[in-house]
Protein backbone atom coordinates (compact mmCIF):
# COMPACT_ATOMS: atom_id res chain seq x y z
CA UNK A 1 0.00 0.00 0.00
CA UNK A 2 1.57 3.33 -0.82
CA UNK A 3 1.95 6.01 1.88
CA UNK A 4 -0.62 8.31 0.79
CA UNK A 5 -3.79 5.50 0.99
CA UNK A 6 -2.56 4.44 3.97
CA UNK A 7 -2.46 7.93 5.41
CA UNK A 8 -5.96 8.98 4.16
CA UNK A 9 -7.58 5.55 5.42
CA UNK A 10 -6.83 6.73 9.11
CA UNK A 11 -9.25 9.95 8.09
CA UNK A 12 -12.90 10.52 7.81
CA UNK A 13 -14.62 11.93 4.89
CA UNK A 14 -15.35 15.29 7.07
CA UNK A 15 -12.15 16.17 8.29
CA UNK A 16 -11.00 15.66 4.09
CA UNK A 17 -13.83 17.41 3.66
CA UNK A 18 -13.11 20.48 5.51
CA UNK A 19 -9.10 20.13 4.37
CA UNK A 20 -10.37 20.33 0.55
CA UNK A 21 -12.48 22.99 1.88
CA UNK A 22 -9.97 25.16 3.34
CA UNK A 23 -7.32 24.18 -0.19
CA UNK A 24 -10.35 25.46 -2.22
CA UNK A 25 -10.44 22.23 -3.77
CA UNK A 26 -13.48 21.14 -5.01
CA UNK A 27 -13.94 17.42 -3.83
CA UNK A 28 -16.99 16.52 -2.17
CA UNK A 29 -19.13 13.99 -4.88
CA UNK A 30 -22.43 15.30 -3.34
CA UNK A 31 -25.92 13.13 -3.31
CA UNK A 32 -23.56 9.36 -3.09
CA UNK A 33 -24.40 7.66 -0.18
CA UNK A 34 -22.87 4.08 1.02
CA UNK A 35 -26.13 1.28 0.99
CA UNK A 36 -25.17 0.28 4.63
CA UNK A 37 -24.09 2.51 7.24
CA UNK A 38 -20.73 0.27 8.21
CA UNK A 39 -19.54 0.67 4.49
CA UNK A 40 -15.87 2.19 4.07
CA UNK A 41 -13.82 2.22 0.87
CA UNK A 42 -10.40 3.95 0.15
CA UNK A 43 -9.14 3.27 -3.14
CA UNK A 44 -7.41 5.30 -6.15
CA UNK A 45 -9.97 5.32 -8.95
CA UNK A 46 -10.36 3.39 -12.00
CA UNK A 47 -12.69 5.06 -14.04
CA UNK A 48 -15.43 4.65 -16.52
CA UNK A 49 -17.98 6.53 -17.79
CA UNK A 50 -21.45 5.12 -19.60
CA UNK A 51 -24.26 6.26 -21.94
CA UNK A 52 -27.54 5.43 -23.45
CA UNK A 53 -27.45 2.54 -26.12
CA UNK A 54 -26.47 3.59 -29.34
CA UNK A 55 -28.44 1.37 -32.65
CA UNK A 56 -25.90 -1.30 -31.56
CA UNK A 57 -26.10 -2.21 -28.29
CA UNK A 58 -22.71 -2.92 -26.34
CA UNK A 59 -21.97 -3.90 -23.10
CA UNK A 60 -21.44 -2.57 -19.63
CA UNK A 61 -19.58 -5.15 -17.67
CA UNK A 62 -16.61 -6.77 -19.45
CA UNK A 63 -14.04 -4.69 -18.23
CA UNK A 64 -14.23 -6.33 -15.00
CA UNK A 65 -11.02 -8.19 -15.18
CA UNK A 66 -8.95 -5.68 -15.86
CA UNK A 67 -9.23 -3.89 -12.71
CA UNK A 68 -6.20 -3.72 -10.36
CA UNK A 69 -7.36 -5.52 -6.95
CA UNK A 70 -7.17 -2.30 -4.40
CA UNK A 71 -8.73 0.15 -6.84
CA UNK A 72 -11.92 1.71 -6.40
CA UNK A 73 -14.70 1.52 -9.89
CA UNK A 74 -15.86 4.56 -10.38
CA UNK A 75 -18.76 5.23 -13.10
CA UNK A 76 -20.06 7.86 -14.29
CA UNK A 77 -23.23 7.23 -15.42
CA UNK A 78 -24.64 11.10 -15.67
CA UNK A 79 -27.25 10.20 -12.48
CA UNK A 80 -29.27 8.41 -14.14
CA UNK A 81 -31.96 6.26 -12.31
CA UNK A 82 -34.01 4.57 -15.21
CA UNK A 83 -30.92 2.49 -15.89
CA UNK A 84 -28.71 0.25 -13.33
CA UNK A 85 -24.82 -0.26 -14.03
CA UNK A 86 -24.07 -2.71 -11.42
CA UNK A 87 -25.48 -5.79 -10.41
CA UNK A 88 -24.65 -9.13 -8.62
CA UNK A 89 -22.38 -10.76 -11.06
CA UNK A 90 -19.81 -7.45 -10.86
CA UNK A 91 -20.46 -7.96 -7.00
CA UNK A 92 -19.43 -11.46 -6.57
CA UNK A 93 -16.39 -10.78 -9.40
CA UNK A 94 -15.38 -7.64 -7.67
CA UNK A 95 -15.26 -8.95 -4.14
CA UNK A 96 -13.42 -12.17 -5.00
CA UNK A 97 -10.88 -9.89 -7.07
CA UNK A 98 -10.27 -7.96 -4.24
CA UNK A 99 -11.56 -4.62 -5.99
CA UNK A 100 -11.74 -2.05 -2.93
CA UNK A 101 -15.54 -0.75 -3.88
CA UNK A 102 -17.47 0.83 -6.38
CA UNK A 103 -18.52 4.27 -6.76
CA UNK A 104 -21.48 4.79 -9.26
CA UNK A 105 -23.23 8.24 -9.78
CA UNK A 106 -26.23 6.12 -11.19
CA UNK A 107 -27.87 3.31 -9.10
CA UNK A 108 -27.27 -0.39 -8.86
CA UNK A 109 -29.45 -3.13 -8.40
CA UNK A 110 -29.26 -6.19 -6.39
CA UNK A 111 -27.97 -4.75 -3.39
CA UNK A 112 -28.94 -7.99 -0.70
CA UNK A 113 -25.02 -9.22 -3.06
CA UNK A 114 -23.73 -6.38 -1.62
CA UNK A 115 -24.55 -6.95 2.14
CA UNK A 116 -23.98 -10.12 2.10
CA UNK A 117 -20.55 -9.97 1.09
CA UNK A 118 -19.98 -6.62 2.48
CA UNK A 119 -18.75 -5.12 -0.71
CA UNK A 120 -18.42 -1.60 -0.58
CA UNK A 121 -20.79 0.41 -2.73
CA UNK A 122 -21.76 3.86 -3.38
CA UNK A 123 -24.56 5.07 -5.20
CA UNK A 124 -26.93 7.44 -5.73
CA UNK A 125 -29.80 4.54 -4.86
CA UNK A 126 -31.24 1.29 -6.41
CA UNK A 127 -33.29 -0.18 -8.65
CA UNK A 128 -34.33 -4.00 -10.12
CA UNK A 129 -34.34 -2.20 -13.65
CA UNK A 130 -31.77 -3.90 -15.87
CA UNK A 131 -29.64 -1.63 -18.02
CA UNK A 132 -29.00 -4.31 -20.71
CA UNK A 133 -30.13 -2.72 -23.95
CA UNK A 134 -30.23 0.77 -22.21
CA UNK A 135 -26.54 1.77 -21.27
CA UNK A 136 -23.23 1.05 -22.72
CA UNK A 137 -19.27 1.21 -21.88
CA UNK A 138 -18.37 4.43 -23.64
CA UNK A 139 -14.66 4.91 -22.36
CA UNK A 140 -12.83 3.76 -19.79
CA UNK A 141 -9.75 5.56 -17.43
CA UNK A 142 -11.21 9.01 -18.35
CA UNK A 143 -11.80 12.02 -16.31
CA UNK A 144 -15.11 11.72 -15.47
CA UNK A 145 -17.78 13.24 -13.29
CA UNK A 146 -19.06 11.91 -10.14
CA UNK A 147 -21.75 13.32 -8.17
CA UNK A 148 -20.83 16.69 -9.56
CA UNK A 149 -17.09 16.38 -9.09
CA UNK A 150 -14.29 15.68 -11.64
CA UNK A 151 -12.41 12.64 -10.82
CA UNK A 152 -8.98 11.27 -13.15
CA UNK A 153 -7.40 8.07 -13.12
CA UNK A 154 -5.51 7.49 -9.82
CA UNK A 155 -7.46 10.02 -7.96
CA UNK A 156 -7.75 8.97 -4.15
CA UNK A 157 -11.09 7.64 -2.88
CA UNK A 158 -11.90 7.90 0.52
CA UNK A 159 -15.92 6.71 1.75
CA UNK A 160 -17.65 6.19 4.68
CA UNK A 161 -20.94 6.50 6.45
CA UNK A 162 -21.02 10.61 5.65
CA UNK A 163 -20.59 9.76 1.41
CA UNK A 164 -17.11 9.78 -0.67
CA UNK A 165 -14.62 12.93 -1.03
CA UNK A 166 -12.66 12.48 -3.90
CA UNK A 167 -8.37 13.60 -3.41
CA UNK A 168 -6.60 14.55 -6.79
CA UNK A 169 -3.59 13.09 -7.10
CA UNK A 170 -1.28 16.03 -7.74
CA UNK A 171 -2.66 17.57 -4.95
CA UNK A 172 -2.80 14.04 -2.21
CA UNK A 173 -0.10 14.88 -0.03
CA UNK A 174 -1.43 18.71 0.80
CA UNK A 175 -4.60 17.15 1.50
CA UNK A 176 -4.08 14.82 3.85
CA UNK A 177 -1.40 16.79 5.62
CA UNK A 178 -3.56 19.39 6.54
CA UNK A 179 -6.37 16.99 7.36
CA UNK A 180 -4.11 15.52 9.63
CA UNK A 181 -3.53 18.90 11.53
CA UNK A 182 -7.54 19.45 11.49
CA UNK A 183 -8.06 16.14 13.22
CA UNK A 184 -5.36 16.61 15.83
CA UNK A 185 -6.98 20.33 16.40
CA UNK A 186 -10.61 18.37 16.89
CA UNK A 187 -8.91 16.07 19.25
CA UNK A 188 -7.45 18.71 21.41
CA UNK A 189 -11.14 21.20 21.52
CA UNK A 190 -12.44 17.35 22.59
CA UNK A 191 -9.76 17.14 25.54
CA UNK A 192 -9.98 20.44 26.76
CA UNK A 193 -14.02 20.35 26.68
CA UNK A 194 -13.50 16.69 28.69
CA UNK A 195 -10.98 18.71 31.65
CA UNK A 196 -13.70 21.36 32.12
CA UNK A 197 -13.12 24.28 29.66
CA UNK A 198 -15.60 26.12 28.12
CA UNK A 199 -16.81 25.09 24.14
CA UNK A 200 -16.34 28.57 23.12
CA UNK A 201 -12.96 28.77 24.83
CA UNK A 202 -11.61 25.54 23.67
CA UNK A 203 -12.59 26.55 19.65
CA UNK A 204 -11.20 29.76 20.29
CA UNK A 205 -7.75 28.43 21.84
CA UNK A 206 -7.44 25.76 19.00
CA UNK A 207 -8.62 28.17 16.18
CA UNK A 208 -11.94 25.85 15.30
CA UNK A 209 -13.28 28.67 12.94
CA UNK A 210 -10.61 28.87 10.76
CA UNK A 211 -10.34 24.93 10.14
CA UNK A 212 -12.87 24.69 7.02
CA UNK A 213 -12.16 28.51 5.98
CA UNK A 214 -10.28 28.87 2.79
CA UNK A 215 -6.57 30.00 3.07
CA UNK A 216 -5.89 33.67 1.70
Amino acid sequence: MDEALRQLKEQSTTTISDALDRLGIPGQCLGIKPLDLSFRLCGRAFTMRTIPVAVEAGTVGDYIDDVPPGHIIAIDNAGRQDMTVWGDILTFVADKRGIAGTVIDGVCRDVSRSLELKYPLFTRGWSMRTGKDRVQLDALSVPISIGGTRVHPGDLFLGDADGVVIVPKDREVEVIDLARSIDKAEVKIREAVEGGMRLDEARRQHKYFKLQSKDE
